[in-house]
């Protein structure tokens, strides 16, 4: 029903906290990787809001006119949309986010490994 606003909660406040962190360090190389990966996990998770959001609307769970979301169209539904946005909605959007946590993560491993490699490289013979 409307599951994909909390994804879609989630996505604003990492687009916010990416504009307003890293509106002036943007130039410092630290700070671009991060930038750079908070973009991704934004990506990650508009992307998901949209396709669900177009899933209820195929559905015929969302409508283009008031009250838009058919769960609010009857106050025994209200209960049932907030519990699946309380379950579903998280659930979804912790996954989401714990999945892009783990790739981050493996990715600054794969990296540091190659940054040692090329500094063992580089070092000069006596």
């Amino acid at each position: 029903m409307a599951c994909f606003t909390v994804p879609l909660a989630e996505a604003i406040v990492v687009t916010a906290i990416r504009h307003t962190v890293f509106a002036k360090k943007s130039n410092e190389a630290r700070f671009v990787s991060v930038k750079n990966q908070l973009e991704t996990l934004e990506k990650l998770l508009f992307g998901g809001s949209f396709l669900l959001a177009a899933e209820h609307i195929y559905h015929g769970e969302i409508t283009l006119y008031p009250p838009f979301l058919t769960a609010l169209s009857s106050p025994e539904e209200i209960s049932v949309m907030l519990h699946e946005m309380a379950t579903v909605g998280t659930g979804m959007a912790v996954l989401t986010t714990a999945v892009w946590a783990i790739i981050w993560g493996i990715s600054a491993f794969f990296k540091k490994r190659k940054n040692r490699r090329l500094q063992r490289t580089e070092m000069p013979c006596a």
